[in-house]
């Protein structure tokens, strides 16, 4: 009996990537799975483009798998959002075969970022599918044909384990890492491996902090248990907050590196206007997530790489690579490294 998984894949603009995901993923050997896409209000051909790759009229081209046409057409159940306030809306429809070719599209009224985004659709799942797990997809990857498989069968192999995380290369360069899951550094959460040569030294299964959203295995009760993703996030960092969060809650993540997923990552904040939102973005989300759950060690360094990250977004405007503003930086730079130091005076008080 395999445990009945969803995945969600959340889609802005980005259907080229988004269609070559499916495509890939309908091509799995699990048995037991289904598929929520949840559009965040795309202003492209988006959903044009995801109903003819439903229908068949729309090929797929990848360097890592051949289009399959014999799975075609693929069933398509669109739901408004508003639509998904009423389950009496899903009583017409049969969900009772997972491992049928079907595809549910939830359709967003705004783009609620990566958080509020994903959560609409483990939302879906969790009341009306009823799987065992949760499995969360970047739109922007490609995945191996038995990369569910190896992550269900680690994740069953012990209760404690929450969540299960492949191991991510590079798209455009399979020979290089992109994460082999979550590492706490200097009070924050870090993708370890990150741009290392792929040379076997994370061959090995291994229990770590968390894993990267961009392919990872989430038990139903886990996420039941300490809550889905923090919507106050908008983006960046949600998912390294979750990881901490289920390791503060005493959950086991399992690193699986036979499960192999290969991720484009970084194409949506090529823009300099996009890059400075985003770092700004990520100093607030790392901020927050160390004061809640980090030690007072984690605090003490996370001190530091608040002073040296700022030195080197600031070396980074001045030599024309991204276009913060260099005020806004001093200040958050300066807030920031105060908040944290009045949140250690604060504990070392409430101790004492």
């Amino acid at each position: 009996m395999f445990p009945h998984v969803s995945v969600i894949i959340l889609n802005w603009n980005g259907w080229k990537d988004t269609v070559e995901c499916l495509e890939s993923l309908y091509q799995i050997d699990y048995p037991n799975y289904d598929v929520i896409l949840v559009d965040n209000n795309s202003e492209d051909e988006s959903l044009e483009k995801i109903r003819n790759y439903c229908s068949g009229s729309l090929r797929i081209e990848s360097k890592f798998f051949d289009y399959e046409s014999g799975n075609k057409p693929i069933e398509l159940v669109e739901y408004d959002e508003n639509q998904l306030k009423n389950q009496s809306n899903f009583s017409g429809t049969d969900f009772s075969t997972p491992n049928k070719k079907k595809l549910i599209l939830i359709k967003n009224n705004e783009n609620y970022g990566f958080a509020k985004g994903n959560n609409i659709g483990i939302n879906l799942a969790l009341s009306v599918l009823d799987p065992d797990y949760i499995m969360l997809l970047n739109n922007d990857t490609v995945v191996k044909e038995n990369f569910l498989m190896e992550l269900v069968n680690a994740a069953e192999s012990n209760p404690e384990i929450g969540m299960a995380g492949s191991k991510i290369l590079k798209y455009n360069n399979p020979q290089i890492i992109d994460s082999t899951g979550h590492l706490l550094k200097m009070g924050r959460i870090v993708d370890r491996g990150h741009e290392e040569p792929d040379e076997g030294q994370y061959d090995d299964p291994e229990y770590i902090i968390g894993a990267i959203a961009a392919a990872c295995l989430y038990k139903k009760e886990m996420l039941q248990g300490i809550g889905l993703f923090d919507e106050t996030f908008f983006t960046v960092y949600e998912d390294a907050e979750l990881s901490w969060r289920s390791h503060k809650n005493g959950w086991k993540t399992i690193y699986v590196p036979t499960s192999l997923v290969y991720h484009k990552r970084g194409k949506s904040i090529k823009k300099k206007s996009v890059n400075a939102r985003m770092i700004m973005l990520q100093s607030e989300n790392m901020l927050t997530t160390a004061k809640r759950y980090g030690t007072f060690k984690d605090k003490f360094q996370y001190s530091f790489i608040i002073l040296a990250d700022g030195g080197y977004y600031l070396k980074e405007r001045l030599a024309g690579r991204n276009n913060i503003n260099v005020s806004q930086l001093i200040i958050q730079v300066v807030k920031s490294y105060l908040s944290i130091i009045y949140d250690m005076v604060k504990g070392i008080l409430k101790s004492g």
